[in-house]
């Protein structure tokens, strides 16, 4: 049994300003999965995934993170035949991996590169201007300075209008912001796995939006009678369900991006958007955290 799977929308999730001029629901959706295995070349049913990209407008959806690297440059050829000219939509690129296979990441962050890719993207979604691009990941061979550099270029010709990072430390972003307002970051995050306390922490304090990855949660709290299972039979939801209104609960400028490649699993995720966790809930599954600041 799940909470609703038809009627939850992403608006009862609330919502939060990008940049500081651009308004999403707070349960946005990661287009990670619409892409084949190891994310990696076309997914194995296009017309499902084309389904699930069109039934996001539809469950006031208005958010979407996605990647060149993604397929690579699957998730965007796909997003941009489901949803063009993305009306209310803001979707959120990235750029600075590049792809040799299935589950193989390497990142890039040669200057020029992320120029080229950050173009080739909006290209691809059809679109003149990204609202939000961000660097998928600081590449250690390049110094961080000469990639800071390559994104307030983009922002300064108009290719990009906002900005953010991944998988970086408090330190980054202060290195960063020397260089280019930051508008999002995005790192691991969830209530199992909160190494980025910090991270998030100072996103709130400076009106930064905190996209976790990973949200959903797993191992020894998925299983029967641990905390999960209990508060989500309390529900009538899902754990994962229950692990997404956490994150909610958590923090004001949590954009939470739960992924899927399949219509009645975006329901599902969409309508924890609904579900309201008690203080006593909250707290019992903030206390299971081995990565607590």
């Amino acid at each position: 049994m799940s909470k609703s799977t038809s009627n939850g929308i992403a608006s009862s999730a609330g919502t939060l300003l990008v940049g500081g001029d651009i308004t999403v629901n707070r349960m946005g959706f990661g287009a990670m999965r619409i892409t084949g295995p190891g994310i990696w070349g076309e997914p194995a049913d296009s017309e499902e995934a084309i389904r699930t990209l069109r039934r996001l407008p539809e469950l006031s959806v208005n958010f979407i993170d996605t990647a060149d690297a993604y397929g690579p440059d699957v998730s965007e050829r796909l997003i941009r035949e489901a949803l063009h000219p993305y009306a209310g939509v803001l979707v959120a690129t990235k750029g600075g991996l590049t792809r040799s296979g299935p589950n193989q990441w390497k990142p890039n962050g040669r200057p020029e590169y992320l120029i080229e890719k950050a173009h080739e993207s909006a290209h691809r979604l059809g679109i003149e201007q990204i609202g939000l691009w961000q660097l998928h990941r600081i590449d250690p061979n390049v110094p961080r300075e000469d990639q800071f550099g390559a994104v307030k270029q983009l922002l300064n010709e108009g290719i990009i209008r906002h900005a953010g990072l991944s998988n970086v430390s408090v330190a980054d972003i202060q290195a960063a912001q020397k260089v280019f307002p930051i508008a999002t970051v995005q790192n691991r995050y969830n209530f199992t796995d909160r190494s980025s306390e910090d991270v998030l922490e100072y996103c709130e304090k400076n009106a930064i939006a905190f996209i976790p990855w990973h949200p959903l949660a797993a191992g020894e709290l998925t299983k029967p009678g641990g905390a999960l299972d209990t508060i989500a039979k309390h529900h009538g939801a899902t754990q994962a369900q229950i692990a997404l209104a956490w994150l909610l609960k958590r923090s004001p400028v949590m954009l939470v991006i739960p992924g899927t490649g399949k219509v009645v699993h975006l329901q599902q995720n969409v309508a924890a958007a609904e579900i309201t966790l008690s203080e006593s809930e909250f707290a019992t599954l903030a206390g299971t955290s081995n990565n607590r600041a």
